[in-house]
């Protein structure tokens, strides 16, 4: 069967690429770019740009199956919900009647219904509901949470459980009711193999609900053996948190997915597990034991990273601070008089150091790669150290340790600059 696919790219698009590949399918990844290893074909395609069926009926020719698995969960530029998940899926599927395209399987989301309020919600409706005026045999399936180690959901709430004590939004008795990613590729292969038309919605979802408490307390179970220790945080709080959140691009948590989640995400599971043959797994053996380490791992890396990318540029913002004004300007003198830099020289080399100290605390912060910025912070403090040890080297037995303090430092900054992707 030949297949068109459609966001290969992305988390649960690559994982269908491959097992569409594996099952014996021939499939034609549209995208910007090249998708997934089990693509046999790219087909340059952009769903900020392709908002017209004409766009899209040349892509499908010969083509038996459509499979939409494109999505963002926040808006940038041009990636708008109008764009991604309205106008070019409508012009798609359109282009699909046109082309004689037997079935269209449109990955939307649980809670695109009636009730549904958020942006993002409400955009994946609009695009099943014109998929379901059309001739054409379609599915629309609805995954609630999906979890699968790669998924941004997945490394967020494992993350969440690896922390010491685990903050819950409230109570944490939000209902959810996730699905291994596994499951969704089989349900969706088990899709294509039924040759009957069909024309429903499906709720894509785990056995049965269960409470964020539940969840987090099953993820950390799986990880790591202990008790599970949890703090509310009122919903005042949490909300303010989310627009925090949001003021960085890669944030999951924003105010629209803090209301998906308050909202809950729960659906019948009949049909789900008619699909399989058998009931979805449990959240509780989602990590398998021989991944328990290394999920535990990742997730505390998660948040420990942040954690020590931030002290790092604390370090960096404050020394730059302090030596701007707030330590005596005069004793600053006396120090670079010891090294040998006097006259005009010292408020140039004084002020410029300082400077580069802020600036490397505010790059540390802003900036997305790294690697060359771990690197100038380490000559920096590697030629600092030298110069003091030289020229001031009561330093070295002092009993705050100024010169000692920048052997753990530098082993961070190199553990960092390890950590770096390149």
């Amino acid at each position: 069967m030949r297949v068109l696919l459609t966001g290969a790219s992305g988390f649960i698009g690559h994982r269908l690429a491959e097992a569409l590949d594996r099952a014996g399918h021939e499939v034609l990844c549209a995208g910007r770019r090249a998708g997934a290893a089990g693509c046999r074909r790219h087909v340059p395609a952009d769903f900020t740009q392709d908002l017209e069926p004409h766009h899209w009926t040349a892509r499908l020719a010969g083509v038996d199956v459509v499979i939409n698995a494109v999505g963002i969960l926040r808006e940038h530029g041009r990636q708008t919900f109008e764009r991604i998940h309205v106008l070019a899926p409508r012009a798609l599927f359109h282009a699909c009647v046109m082309a004689g395209v037997r079935r269209v399987i449109q990955v939307s989301a649980l809670g695109a219904d009636d009730q549904a309020s958020s942006a993002y919600h409400v955009s994946k409706r609009r695009a099943d509901v014109a998929l379901q005026a059309l001739p054409l045999d379609w599915v629309v399936i609805q995954p609630s949470l999906v979890y699968g180690p790669e998924g941004t959901s997945a490394r967020f709430l494992t993350a969440l459980a690896s922390l010491p004590w685990i903050p819950l939004p409230g109570r944490g008795d939000q209902c959810v009711q996730p699905l291994h990613v596994e499951e969704l590729v089989e349900g969706v292969l088990a899709l294509l193999r039924h040759d009957a038309p069909v024309r429903e919605r499906i709720p894509f979802v785990g056995a049965r609900p269960l409470t964020l408490r539940d969840l987090l307390g099953d993820l950390r179970a799986s990880m790591t053996p202990g008790r599970a220790r949890f703090v509310c945080v009122p919903l005042w709080m949490v909300r303010i948190g989310a627009r925090l959140a949001a003021l960085a691009r890669r944030s999951l948590l924003d105010p629209e997915t803090l209301r998906m989640l308050l909202r809950g995400n729960i659906g019948d599971p009949l049909p789900m597990q008619r699909l399989l043959g058998r009931e979805p797994r449990p959240p509780a053996s989602f990590i398998p034991p021989w991944e328990a380490m290394s999920a535990f791992t990742s997730a505390r890396l998660a948040w420990q990273l942040p954690l020590l990318r931030s002290s790092v540029a604390a370090v960096w913002l404050v020394t730059g601070v302090v030596s701007l004004g707030i330590y005596p300007v005069e004793s600053s003198y006396a120090l670079l008089a010891r090294v040998g830099i006097t006259g005009t020289l010292a408020p140039v080399l004084l002020y410029g150091a300082a400077g580069m100290d802020v600036a490397f605390g505010l790059a540390t912060l802003l900036l997305r790669k790294r690697r060359w910025l771990w690197l100038a912070q380490i000559a920096a403090i590697v030629a600092y150290s030298v110069i003091i040890a030289v020229k001031l080297p009561e330093f070295w037995v002092h009993p705050f340790g100024p010169l000692l303090k920048n052997v753990p430092l530098v082993a961070l900054i190199a553990f960092l600059y390890s950590m770096e992707r390149r």
